[in-house]
Protein backbone atom coordinates (compact mmCIF):
# COMPACT_ATOMS: atom_id res chain seq x y z
CA UNK A 1 0.00 0.00 0.00
CA UNK A 2 1.61 3.37 -0.80
CA UNK A 3 2.49 5.75 2.57
CA UNK A 4 0.50 8.55 1.40
CA UNK A 5 -2.35 6.13 1.57
CA UNK A 6 -1.31 4.10 5.28
CA UNK A 7 -1.03 7.96 6.43
CA UNK A 8 -4.56 8.91 5.06
CA UNK A 9 -5.54 5.80 6.99
CA UNK A 10 -3.86 6.47 10.11
CA UNK A 11 -5.19 9.41 10.51
CA UNK A 12 -8.42 9.10 9.31
CA UNK A 13 -8.75 6.37 11.85
CA UNK A 14 -7.10 8.19 14.48
CA UNK A 15 -9.80 11.20 13.71
CA UNK A 16 -12.41 8.41 14.30
CA UNK A 17 -11.26 7.07 17.45
CA UNK A 18 -11.55 11.13 18.84
CA UNK A 19 -14.70 11.61 17.75
CA UNK A 20 -16.10 8.32 19.02
CA UNK A 21 -14.07 9.07 22.79
CA UNK A 22 -15.93 12.84 22.30
CA UNK A 23 -19.12 11.63 21.67
CA UNK A 24 -19.17 8.68 24.41
CA UNK A 25 -21.27 9.98 26.97
CA UNK A 26 -23.86 11.25 24.41
CA UNK A 27 -24.19 7.81 22.80
CA UNK A 28 -24.29 6.37 26.00
CA UNK A 29 -27.19 8.87 26.97
CA UNK A 30 -29.20 8.17 23.98
CA UNK A 31 -28.43 4.28 23.91
CA UNK A 32 -29.63 4.43 28.13
CA UNK A 33 -32.60 5.90 27.27
CA UNK A 34 -33.57 3.77 24.58
CA UNK A 35 -33.23 0.70 26.59
CA UNK A 36 -35.89 2.33 28.97
CA UNK A 37 -37.81 2.49 25.93
CA UNK A 38 -37.61 6.09 25.99
CA UNK A 39 -36.22 8.46 23.02
CA UNK A 40 -35.28 11.68 23.70
CA UNK A 41 -36.80 13.93 20.56
CA UNK A 42 -36.09 17.54 20.41
CA UNK A 43 -39.73 18.77 18.83
CA UNK A 44 -39.29 22.63 16.78
CA UNK A 45 -42.34 24.92 18.19
CA UNK A 46 -40.71 28.10 16.84
CA UNK A 47 -38.36 29.75 15.16
CA UNK A 48 -34.91 28.31 16.33
CA UNK A 49 -36.87 27.28 19.16
CA UNK A 50 -36.88 23.07 20.80
CA UNK A 51 -38.05 21.39 23.30
CA UNK A 52 -38.16 17.95 25.10
CA UNK A 53 -41.54 16.82 26.87
CA UNK A 54 -40.75 14.28 30.12
CA UNK A 55 -42.94 11.94 30.65
CA UNK A 56 -46.06 12.50 33.36
CA UNK A 57 -44.39 10.18 36.62
CA UNK A 58 -41.99 10.86 39.63
CA UNK A 59 -38.52 10.27 39.02
CA UNK A 60 -37.10 6.50 38.80
CA UNK A 61 -35.01 4.29 37.70
CA UNK A 62 -37.42 3.08 34.63
CA UNK A 63 -37.79 6.68 33.03
CA UNK A 64 -34.24 7.62 33.58
CA UNK A 65 -35.05 10.87 35.71
CA UNK A 66 -36.68 12.49 32.60
CA UNK A 67 -39.69 14.00 33.44
CA UNK A 68 -39.48 17.36 33.35
CA UNK A 69 -39.62 19.58 30.31
CA UNK A 70 -36.90 21.01 28.57
CA UNK A 71 -35.91 23.44 26.03
CA UNK A 72 -33.48 25.25 23.50
CA UNK A 73 -33.37 28.34 22.09
CA UNK A 74 -30.80 28.94 19.22
CA UNK A 75 -29.03 32.60 18.52
CA UNK A 76 -27.44 33.17 15.61
CA UNK A 77 -23.90 33.14 17.68
CA UNK A 78 -25.05 30.77 20.60
CA UNK A 79 -27.48 28.99 22.11
CA UNK A 80 -29.03 28.92 25.61
CA UNK A 81 -30.87 25.56 27.37
CA UNK A 82 -33.41 25.75 29.91
CA UNK A 83 -32.74 22.97 32.73
CA UNK A 84 -30.59 20.13 32.30
CA UNK A 85 -32.83 17.20 32.97
CA UNK A 86 -32.75 14.48 35.89
CA UNK A 87 -29.95 12.42 35.04
CA UNK A 88 -26.55 12.72 33.27
CA UNK A 89 -27.71 10.01 30.96
CA UNK A 90 -30.66 12.44 30.35
CA UNK A 91 -28.02 15.47 29.63
CA UNK A 92 -25.86 13.96 27.76
CA UNK A 93 -28.78 12.84 25.28
CA UNK A 94 -29.87 16.01 25.04
CA UNK A 95 -26.26 17.65 24.48
CA UNK A 96 -26.45 14.93 21.59
CA UNK A 97 -29.99 15.87 20.52
CA UNK A 98 -28.94 19.91 20.27
CA UNK A 99 -25.90 18.85 18.57
CA UNK A 100 -28.28 17.75 15.67
CA UNK A 101 -29.58 20.95 15.08
CA UNK A 102 -27.20 23.16 15.28
CA UNK A 103 -23.33 23.61 15.88
CA UNK A 104 -23.13 27.02 17.80
CA UNK A 105 -22.32 26.21 21.29
CA UNK A 106 -24.32 26.23 24.46
CA UNK A 107 -22.93 29.53 26.10
CA UNK A 108 -25.49 29.23 28.87
CA UNK A 109 -27.46 26.82 30.96
CA UNK A 110 -30.62 28.36 32.56
CA UNK A 111 -32.04 26.89 35.66
CA UNK A 112 -35.53 27.47 36.40
CA UNK A 113 -35.62 26.43 39.62
CA UNK A 114 -33.75 24.15 42.26
CA UNK A 115 -35.39 20.42 41.92
CA UNK A 116 -33.25 17.49 41.06
CA UNK A 117 -35.58 16.67 37.78
CA UNK A 118 -34.28 20.21 36.16
CA UNK A 119 -30.73 20.05 37.98
CA UNK A 120 -28.94 16.97 38.19
CA UNK A 121 -27.71 16.76 34.60
CA UNK A 122 -25.78 20.40 35.25
CA UNK A 123 -22.44 18.65 35.09
CA UNK A 124 -22.92 17.93 31.67
CA UNK A 125 -23.40 21.30 30.85
CA UNK A 126 -20.63 22.60 32.87
CA UNK A 127 -17.98 20.20 30.67
CA UNK A 128 -19.18 21.64 27.45
CA UNK A 129 -18.34 24.80 28.56
CA UNK A 130 -21.85 26.25 29.68
CA UNK A 131 -22.49 29.01 32.27
CA UNK A 132 -24.97 28.11 34.59
CA UNK A 133 -27.71 30.96 35.08
CA UNK A 134 -30.29 31.11 37.85
CA UNK A 135 -32.36 33.00 40.61
CA UNK A 136 -30.04 34.87 43.21
CA UNK A 137 -32.12 32.15 45.39
CA UNK A 138 -30.99 29.54 43.66
CA UNK A 139 -27.37 28.62 45.58
CA UNK A 140 -28.87 29.22 48.91
CA UNK A 141 -31.66 26.44 48.30
CA UNK A 142 -29.30 24.08 46.56
CA UNK A 143 -27.01 24.50 49.57
CA UNK A 144 -29.70 23.36 51.95
CA UNK A 145 -31.14 20.61 50.37
CA UNK A 146 -28.16 19.78 47.77
CA UNK A 147 -27.07 16.96 49.97
CA UNK A 148 -30.67 15.56 50.79
CA UNK A 149 -31.50 15.51 47.42
CA UNK A 150 -28.10 13.27 46.44
CA UNK A 151 -28.95 10.58 49.24
CA UNK A 152 -32.66 10.56 48.82
CA UNK A 153 -32.55 10.21 45.35
CA UNK A 154 -29.88 7.79 45.03
CA UNK A 155 -32.46 5.67 47.19
CA UNK A 156 -35.26 6.30 44.83
CA UNK A 157 -33.74 6.03 41.62
CA UNK A 158 -30.55 3.80 41.78
CA UNK A 159 -27.01 4.60 42.09
CA UNK A 160 -26.67 3.85 38.27
CA UNK A 161 -28.71 7.04 37.76
CA UNK A 162 -26.94 8.93 39.95
CA UNK A 163 -23.25 8.35 38.76
CA UNK A 164 -21.70 11.98 38.28
CA UNK A 165 -24.90 13.90 39.47
CA UNK A 166 -23.52 16.76 41.28
CA UNK A 167 -25.23 19.75 42.69
CA UNK A 168 -23.99 22.57 40.83
CA UNK A 169 -24.82 26.47 41.50
CA UNK A 170 -25.02 29.03 39.08
CA UNK A 171 -22.55 31.28 38.76
CA UNK A 172 -24.78 33.89 37.05
CA UNK A 173 -27.14 35.44 39.34
CA UNK A 174 -30.96 36.86 38.30
CA UNK A 175 -31.81 39.78 40.81
CA UNK A 176 -35.04 40.89 39.25
CA UNK A 177 -34.56 40.83 35.51
CA UNK A 178 -31.54 39.72 33.10
CA UNK A 179 -31.36 39.46 29.57
CA UNK A 180 -28.83 37.68 27.64
CA UNK A 181 -28.25 37.86 24.01
CA UNK A 182 -27.46 35.02 21.91
CA UNK A 183 -26.77 36.70 18.59
CA UNK A 184 -29.85 37.96 16.80
CA UNK A 185 -32.01 36.97 19.62
CA UNK A 186 -32.30 38.20 23.41
CA UNK A 187 -33.99 35.88 25.82
CA UNK A 188 -35.33 38.22 28.52
CA UNK A 189 -35.17 36.13 32.33
CA UNK A 190 -37.29 36.82 35.16
CA UNK A 191 -36.99 35.85 39.24
CA UNK A 192 -39.87 35.18 41.11
CA UNK A 193 -41.30 35.66 44.24
CA UNK A 194 -42.16 32.69 46.24
CA UNK A 195 -44.20 30.61 44.29
CA UNK A 196 -43.71 27.09 43.08
CA UNK A 197 -39.69 27.58 45.04
CA UNK A 198 -38.93 30.47 46.15
CA UNK A 199 -36.39 30.56 43.18
CA UNK A 200 -38.22 30.59 40.33
CA UNK A 201 -37.19 31.79 37.26
CA UNK A 202 -39.34 32.47 33.73
CA UNK A 203 -37.40 32.65 30.16
CA UNK A 204 -39.33 35.08 27.60
CA UNK A 205 -38.05 34.63 23.83
CA UNK A 206 -38.95 38.02 22.13
CA UNK A 207 -38.39 37.22 19.12
CA UNK A 208 -41.05 34.47 18.77
CA UNK A 209 -43.04 35.07 22.09
CA UNK A 210 -42.41 31.77 23.50
CA UNK A 211 -42.41 31.72 27.48
CA UNK A 212 -40.04 28.67 29.71
CA UNK A 213 -41.92 28.89 32.64
CA UNK A 214 -40.60 25.94 34.39
CA UNK A 215 -42.91 25.16 37.46
CA UNK A 216 -44.67 28.04 37.86
CA UNK A 217 -46.74 26.12 34.86
CA UNK A 218 -48.17 22.53 35.44
CA UNK A 219 -50.48 20.94 32.80
CA UNK A 220 -52.13 17.51 33.53
CA UNK A 221 -49.57 16.47 36.76
CA UNK A 222 -50.41 18.00 39.91
CA UNK A 223 -48.59 21.57 40.75
CA UNK A 224 -46.49 20.74 43.55
CA UNK A 225 -45.81 23.32 46.18
CA UNK A 226 -42.37 23.99 47.95
CA UNK A 227 -42.58 27.87 48.29
CA UNK A 228 -45.88 29.88 48.91
CA UNK A 229 -49.35 28.63 48.00
CA UNK A 230 -50.56 32.79 48.28
CA UNK A 231 -47.49 33.65 46.90
CA UNK A 232 -47.83 31.58 43.88
CA UNK A 233 -51.77 33.29 43.27
CA UNK A 234 -50.59 36.32 44.12
CA UNK A 235 -48.35 36.44 41.16
CA UNK A 236 -50.84 34.46 38.90
CA UNK A 237 -52.02 37.92 37.14
CA UNK A 238 -48.46 39.10 36.45
CA UNK A 239 -47.66 35.82 35.11
CA UNK A 240 -50.74 35.58 32.52
CA UNK A 241 -49.95 39.42 31.42
CA UNK A 242 -46.51 38.33 30.04
CA UNK A 243 -46.71 39.08 26.44
CA UNK A 244 -46.62 35.50 24.66
CA UNK A 245 -48.04 33.28 22.61
CA UNK A 246 -47.18 29.77 23.27
CA UNK A 247 -45.41 28.41 26.40
CA UNK A 248 -43.34 25.02 27.75
CA UNK A 249 -44.84 24.53 31.12
CA UNK A 250 -42.47 22.55 33.51
CA UNK A 251 -45.05 19.50 33.11
CA UNK A 252 -47.35 18.45 30.56
CA UNK A 253 -47.84 19.10 26.82
CA UNK A 254 -45.44 21.35 25.00
CA UNK A 255 -46.21 24.07 23.60
CA UNK A 256 -49.19 25.26 25.25
CA UNK A 257 -51.88 27.86 24.50
CA UNK A 258 -51.25 31.23 26.42
CA UNK A 259 -52.27 32.43 29.19
CA UNK A 260 -54.65 29.41 28.50
CA UNK A 261 -51.95 27.05 30.19
CA UNK A 262 -52.15 28.95 34.05
CA UNK A 263 -56.28 28.40 33.62
CA UNK A 264 -56.39 24.66 35.24
CA UNK A 265 -53.63 25.32 37.64
CA UNK A 266 -55.28 28.69 39.00
CA UNK A 267 -58.31 26.58 40.05
CA UNK A 268 -56.50 23.80 41.68
CA UNK A 269 -54.49 26.69 43.75
CA UNK A 270 -57.77 28.80 44.18
CA UNK A 271 -59.56 25.15 45.26
CA UNK A 272 -56.90 24.13 47.76
CA UNK A 273 -56.97 27.92 49.63
CA UNK A 274 -60.01 28.13 49.85
CA UNK A 275 -60.87 24.38 51.41
CA UNK A 276 -57.46 24.99 53.75
CA UNK A 277 -59.49 28.53 54.84
CA UNK A 278 -62.81 26.58 55.46
CA UNK A 279 -60.71 23.97 57.62
CA UNK A 280 -59.56 26.80 59.65
CA UNK A 281 -62.52 28.04 60.14
CA UNK A 282 -64.57 25.31 60.99
CA UNK A 283 -61.90 23.93 63.85
CA UNK A 284 -60.93 20.87 61.28
CA UNK A 285 -57.56 19.47 62.68
CA UNK A 286 -54.63 19.68 60.09
CA UNK A 287 -54.50 15.81 59.70
CA UNK A 288 -58.00 15.59 58.98
CA UNK A 289 -57.83 19.21 56.77
CA UNK A 290 -55.07 17.68 54.31
CA UNK A 291 -57.22 14.20 53.73
CA UNK A 292 -60.04 16.52 52.25
CA UNK A 293 -58.33 19.94 50.71
CA UNK A 294 -58.25 20.36 47.38
CA UNK A 295 -60.05 16.98 47.11
CA UNK A 296 -62.35 17.63 44.40
CA UNK A 297 -59.70 18.34 42.02
CA UNK A 298 -58.56 14.62 42.27
CA UNK A 299 -59.96 13.33 38.89
CA UNK A 300 -58.28 16.59 37.26
CA UNK A 301 -54.51 15.70 37.87
CA UNK A 302 -51.90 13.19 37.18
CA UNK A 303 -50.43 12.34 40.62
CA UNK A 304 -52.73 13.84 42.26
CA UNK A 305 -52.70 11.31 45.56
CA UNK A 306 -49.12 11.53 45.46
CA UNK A 307 -48.93 15.25 46.04
CA UNK A 308 -52.13 17.14 47.26
CA UNK A 309 -51.89 16.22 51.40
CA UNK A 310 -48.23 17.19 50.75
CA UNK A 311 -49.49 20.70 49.61
CA UNK A 312 -51.99 20.71 51.83
CA UNK A 313 -49.83 20.34 54.58
CA UNK A 314 -47.18 22.95 53.14
CA UNK A 315 -49.81 25.62 53.03
CA UNK A 316 -51.98 25.13 56.36
CA UNK A 317 -49.78 26.85 58.51
CA UNK A 318 -48.91 30.07 55.51
CA UNK A 319 -53.23 29.91 55.37
CA UNK A 320 -53.63 29.95 59.17
CA UNK A 321 -51.63 33.04 59.46
CA UNK A 322 -52.25 35.32 56.41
Amino acid sequence: MPIDRVRRKLVNGFACTAVSAAMLPCCHGRAALAAAGLEFKLRKIADGVFAFRGVDAMMSAANQGAISNLGVVVGTDAVAVIDSGGSLIEANAFIAAIGKITARPVRYLINTHMHPDHIFGNAAFREIGATIVGHRNLPRALEARGAFYLQSFREQIGDALMKGVEIIPPTMLVDDRLQLDLGGRVLELQAWKAAHTDNDLTVFDSATHTLFAGDLVFIGSLPTLDGSLLGWLRQMDALAAIGAVRAVPGHGPVPADWPEALTAERRYLEVLARDIRKAIVDGTPLSEAVKTAGASERGNWHMFDDYNQRNATAAFAEVEWE
